[in-house]
């Protein structure tokens, strides 16, 4: 008996072996020219389609899960975060969501060890010197930064993600620090060496450098704030690679501008694609494109995670990426 092919609508365009993947699979509705969907053209797809294949680039909000189809039942997100779904709505009305977890730690963290080199080495100051052409030849007191080995790491949100980044950590010989809402088993943190603070604000008066690594849920929102924020050493730096909503990015400027903190690397923002331009101007801050699991393995994997989800949805199997209860 043939395999049913459920309408499959993807909103932005994916890696070529997996668009070809999923056309084999299921009947799908690719984005060729990968623009980003309208309110209305999304919602056009949402009342059509069985299964959609959003991003984080699509709001998913409760008034858009409200005007949706009866027949769409899954929503196999490309990507790890779900804060763009209204996962409390979708799973009122039995909607089914994925996500993408696990292929995406080793090369986020990846990119937040790359950012801590990179700050606390001063290399955005130094190309920009060298491009200008400015650079007037080496100096025993010019564009001095901070060794790494002997400092302190505090990761907030010691999931996957900041499990990768601690083992790179090690390897430049930092000390490890977390936060978490959940402490770690005994046996995790005897190998990472690594010290769980209760308190954040503890945790932040004490480190050199702080990653951010934890889900944007309300919770987390601003969980980074004005008052937190005074509470990290002027020799400190920050990173973050997991989502912008964590910062609160006025008071963070502030901090900046005042020279309250080192500097920072950025690979996220608060209202991206949406950028201040007063981060863009300082040369102690690093702002990447939200690039952080942009790897042609990560992507691939990525898709191959929906299709999975995608078909055992349609075979009537255990879904292994399920979320199964609402994160706001």
């Amino acid at each position: 008996m043939p395999t049913r092919k459920p309408k499959v609508v993807i909103t932005r365009k994916l890696p070529g072996i997996i668009e070809t993947r999923m056309m084999e699979l299921f009947d799908c509705c690719l984005n060729l020219d990968d623009h980003l969907m309208s309110r209305h053209e999304l919602l056009h797809h949402m009342q059509s389609c069985e299964v959609l294949v959003p991003t984080v680039t699509d709001n998913i909000d409760n008034e858009m899960l409200e005007k949706a189809g009866d027949n769409l039942r899954l929503i196999a997100s490309f990507g790890a975060g779900v804060d763009h779904i209204n996962i409390e709505k979708a799973l009122e009305k039995n909607i089914i969501i994925t996500n993408t977890p696990d292929v995406l730690a080793e090369d986020t963290a990846d990119m937040a060890m790359g950012l801590i080199i990179a700050v606390a080495r001063r290399f955005n100051e130094g190309q920009k010197l060298i491009t200008s052409q400015q650079w007037q030849g080496w100096g025993p007191t010019t564009m001095l930064g901070y060794r790494l080995h002997g400092k302190r790491l505090g990761i907030i949100g010691m999931g996957r993600i900041g499990t990768a980044l601690a083992k790179r950590a090690i390897g430049f010989g930092l000390s490890i620090h977390y936060h978490n809402r959940n402490r770690l088993a005994i046996e995790s943190e005897e190998k990472l060496n690594a010290t769980y603070w209760s308190s954040l604000d503890q945790m932040l008066n004490h480190m050199d450098i702080i990653s951010v690594n934890c889900p944007h849920t309300p919770a987390t929102y601003h969980l980074l704030n004005a008052r937190r924020l005074a509470l990290i050493p002027s020799h400190a730096f920050i990173i973050n690679t997991s989502r912008g909503e964590v910062i609160d990015e006025k008071a963070l400027l502030k901090s900046l501008s005042r020279k309250e903190i080192f500097g920072a690397g950025l690979d996220v923002f608060e209202r991206e694609p949406k950028i201040d331009p007063k981060l863009l101007k300082m040369p102690d801050v690093i702002c990447l494109p939200h690039m952080g699991s942009s790897t042609y393995e990560g992507r691939e994997d990525m898709g191959e995670r929906v299709i999975l989800n995608i078909k055992c949805y349609v075979d009537n199997h255990s879904i292994p990426d399920r979320v199964l209860v609402s994160m706001f």
